[in-house]
């Protein structure tokens, strides 16, 4: 038999077991927090104030899928190169930083439905001569951030890709002459031009390069698709998301193709 010693110290991890079990039950099922990630350097999408706080178009976009939810927001950021990553490894929720469908992506992660169209530019100096990006010679350097869909457009004109963290460090780089170019978002170079200093030296090369679907990342199979789907669904049909563009780009409507 036992001794009465032994009997208590049996139930005593027996009592800790249980309450374990109970706190880890606890933490799953309490489910009300959604954690959405950007980079954070990518301007007016997801980017960090001088409050070092993040802000910006993905941000409120985020912040209104959350409120749909019945969750509270926890939006992070992280270098571009891993998010993906980062996400199948279970960090994230979601990614919801401006990132693009395309196939390659397809075959890692799934995507709710657009939230906003954009597309491919190159941005120059004004003093550059180049108009469009059939100007750029073949020894030209573009600035590109590093994982995304632009590297395919620099390798198609025959250029040098120069890669960078965010896009403050590509138009940066081009302001100090130090790349002849930047191929980055079309809205993201219309607000470098109106708000980073020394701006108003650079202007956009051209058309648009190619078009752009912008989504929320999730896990594969995840049923969060869904209830992502659905927000963003009713704050297309609803107005909420054309406010959101019309607040960060000057009314213009970037969710409606």
């Amino acid at each position: 038999m036992l001794s009465k010693f032994t009997k208590f110290i049996l139930f005593g991890l027996l009592i800790l077991g249980l309450v374990g079990v109970a706190a880890g039950c606890g933490g799953q099922d309490s489910g009300d927090t959604i954690v959405f990630v950007g980079s954070g350097g990518y301007p007016p999408f997801n980017f960090i104030n001088e409050k070092d706080e993040v802000i910006g178009f993905d941000v409120d976009v985020a912040a209104e899928i959350a409120d749909r939810l019945g969750k509270t927001l926890d939006y992070q950021t992280s270098a571009w190169d891993g998010l993906i990553e980062g996400l199948r490894a279970g960090r994230f929720d979601g990614i919801l930083g401006s990132m693009a469908i395309t196939a390659e992506r397809e075959e890692q992660v799934d995507f709710s439905i657009p939230y906003y169209y954009s597309g491919a530019q190159l941005i120059v100096r004004k003093d550059s001569g180049i108009s469009a990006p059939g100007d750029l010679a073949g020894d030209a350097v573009v600035g590109l951030v590093t994982g995304t869909t632009f590297e395919e457009d620099a390798a198609n004109l025959g250029v040098k890709a120069q890669l960078y963290e965010d896009d403050n460090q590509t138009l940066m780089e081009l302001l100090n002459g130090r790349v002849d170019g930047v191929i980055t978002d079309r809205v993201v170079g219309l607000n470098a031009i109106k708000e980073i200093e020394g701006g108003d030296e650079l202007t956009l090369a051209g058309d648009l390069m190619r078009k752009e679907m912008m989504a929320v990342a999730i896990q594969q199979d995840d049923p969060l698709k869904d209830e992502i789907d659905k927000a963003l669904q009713e704050m297309h049909e609803d107005g909420t998301l054309s406010k959101i563009s019309a607040k960060w780009f000057d009314g213009e409507d970037i969710t409606k193709q």
